[in-house]
């Protein structure tokens, strides 16, 4: 006989006294079924016919296999393996109850005046879960979350935690919504392009459920005003895009004591977790250091796939309601890793760094520090990123084409970006090829390097100069700024 964990799904759980597991001995799947059965006997009529056969809509997997493609119900146990019960479920339709949640489906009607008839309406779905109800739905009545960014993580964070309920929502940003945004920012539509990101926010969300409140916070999130900003809010959700900004909200957050929900994107990848230095590690456990500037391109720089924000911002606004309600094992001290492409998801477990600089009993940061310093990169306003570089504006760069002694210009950019928009005398070297092709620019008089907003033009020319060119220049604000400031009618994208 071998011990088997047998995964016990959500419909299922009520009849296996609410475990998600149970361990059961036996020597075949069958027997292992059928011990199961026969220490929860609520679930015999679920996983067996009358005839005592298995039943059709129950799928069996023995570890990732589905054992009617090995012996069926004969098929051999080891020590260690899993069973796991997979049902044909349609949309949550109800299964019979255990006692304990029929005693509180039927304590409902008497709590339920709390609630408008509206309200008892909108959440009817919620109001029916055991692990919600009317006391968890008051709990998200009462709560307040603070999203920091409301673009492509933030968007769908935003609209499910308005549609769930939460009495409280901040929006932390100071963006107009831009004709690109709507490719995965969900809360905007094309009337919104032009306008404030946290006008249009707030309507939509309140149009949503006007029974939320939506706080606007207008400003961008420094270390002269983080505290106060998150301050007020039991959750913080971290829908940021840059470093600075993503080590601020952190460290906040531990110097408050407050949860961080953490999402991040790049192209097809996303990352989830949630930093609570009180029960588990910080970001900075995570990530003592961050990367050099511009080694980690931005979504405008590298592109990201449209539906990857709104799958990750999901499973944000999912691990605040659990937070929020104090159900199920949230993603403290657990990294999940999602893989559009592969459509994989894998988990890694995370530590609690014994010398984290800010939450280990020895930490030596007892404040908010300079994030744009720590993360080599330029505060708002100054003039380089990652240190600064020679630069020519766009006007200038059209009158030096237009000489009689034109610099060479050299597009850095990939080439499906170049079939998109490109300058007439440019020459496309992808700058991930820059190094090795450089004897093909070694005789110019000057060169000009480009892409489309400036960061990755600023760090090939920073790559130039270190390789001993003196003659480089850097285009400040890429192809973009020329579209704006000279040519007009070159795309934008």
């Amino acid at each position: 006989m071998a011990k088997v964990t047998v995964r016990v799904p959500t419909p299922l759980r009520p009849l296996a006294g609410g475990l998600a597991e149970v361990v059961v001995d036996g020597a075949t799947v069958g027997g292992v079924v059928e011990e199961l059965a026969r220490a929860h006997a609520g679930l015999r009529r679920h996983l067996f016919s009358p005839e005592g056969k298995l039943r059709s809509f129950v799928t069996i997997y023995l570890n990732d296999e589905d054992v009617r493609y090995l012996q069926r119900d004969g098929t051999p146990v080891a020590e260690g393996d899993v069973l796991s019960i997979v049902p044909a479920i349609a949309g949550g339709a109800p299964t019979a109850l255990s006692s304990a949640s029929r005693d509180r489906r039927e304590a409902i009607p008497s709590a339920a005046d709390a609630f408008s008839r509206d309200d008892l309406r909108r959440y009817s779905r919620h109001l029916l879960l055991p692990e919600v109800g009317v006391a968890g739905q008051k709990k998200l009545r009462r709560a307040k979350v603070l999203l920091v960014g409301a673009g492509g993580l933030g968007a769908p964070t935003a609209l499910y935690l308005a549609a769930a309920g939460v009495g409280e929502i901040g929006l932390v940003d100071f963006d107009r919504v831009d004709l690109s945004n709507l490719q995965r920012q969900v809360l905007y539509t094309t009337r919104d392009v032009g306008r404030p990101k946290l006008e249009a926010a707030k309507e939509r969300l309140e149009a949503l459920n006007p029974g939320v409140r939506v706080i606007p916070h207008g400003e961008r999130l420094t270390a002269d005003n983080a505290l106060g900003v998150l301050a007020p809010y039991d959750i913080i959700v971290d829908g940021t895009d840059n470093f600075p900004t993503r080590y601020l909200v952190n460290d906040a957050s531990v110097l408050l004591g407050k949860p961080n929900v953490y999402g991040s994107i790049y192209r097809f990848e996303g990352q989830v977790s949630v930093f609570d230095a009180q029960r588990g590690p910080c970001y900075r456990c995570l990530y003592p250091e961050p990367p050099p500037p511009d080694l980690v391109p931005s979504c405008a720089e590298a592109g990201v796939l449209g539906v990857l924000p709104g799958l990750i911002g999901t499973l944000q606004a999912t691990e605040t309601v659990k937070l929020l309600l104090g159900q199920g094992e949230p993603l403290i001290g657990r990294l999940l890793l999602f893989d559009a492409l592969a459509l994989k998801f894998r988990e890694l477990r995370l530590r609690k760094n014994p010398h984290c600089v800010l939450c280990s009993p020895q930490a030596t940061q007892k404040g908010l520090i300079d994030y744009p310093a720590f993360c080599g990169v330029a505060a708002p306003g100054d003039e380089e990123v990652g240190g600064a570089v020679p630069s020519i504006e766009p006007e200038a760069l059209a009158a030096a084409l237009a000489s009689t002694d034109p610099p060479v210009l050299i597009d850095v950019r990939e080439p499906m970006e170049w079939a998109i928009a490109h300058l007439p005398s440019a020459r496309l070297i992808p700058g991930a090829e820059l190094p090795e092709r450089v004897d093909e620019f070694t005789r110019a008089r000057e060169l000009v390097l480009y892409c489309r907003n400036g960061g990755r033009s600023a760090h090939a020319t920073r790559l130039l100069l270190d390789l001993g060119f003196s003659n480089v220049r850097n285009l400040r604000g890429g192809i973009l700024a020329w579209s704006e400031r000279v040519d007009p009618n070159l795309p934008q994208y």
